[in-house]
């Protein structure tokens, strides 16, 4: 494991805003689970799908993967072990 770097500011209100549209994302998804025809919570889902790839992107592009497993990007060299990790904070 790398030395932990020191984060910013926009680090914390990036994780902040990933983590409100987790918490709707998963609401969403019960809700459609058992309401399946329903076009505005459809809507907003995809909405939020949307906001959350921005927000990821950004995250990532600024202070490396957020997750592994082939679902991040990685700089060179590897990234994956810089820390502070998103759950370290």
């Amino acid at each position: 494991m790398s030395e932990r770097h020191s984060v910013d500011r926009r680090y914390y209100e990036l994780l902040h805003q990933l983590q409100a549209i987790d918490f709707v994302l998963v609401e969403l998804n019960l809700y459609l689970d058992t309401h399946p025809d329903d076009r505005n919570a459809l809507e907003q889902h995809n909405h939020y799908v949307q906001e959350r790839w921005k927000i990821a992107q950004e995250y990532e592009s600024r202070y490396g993967p957020l997750t592994h497993f082939g679902h991040s990007y990685s700089r060179f060299p590897w990234q994956w072990d810089d820390s502070p990790w998103p759950w370290q904070v």
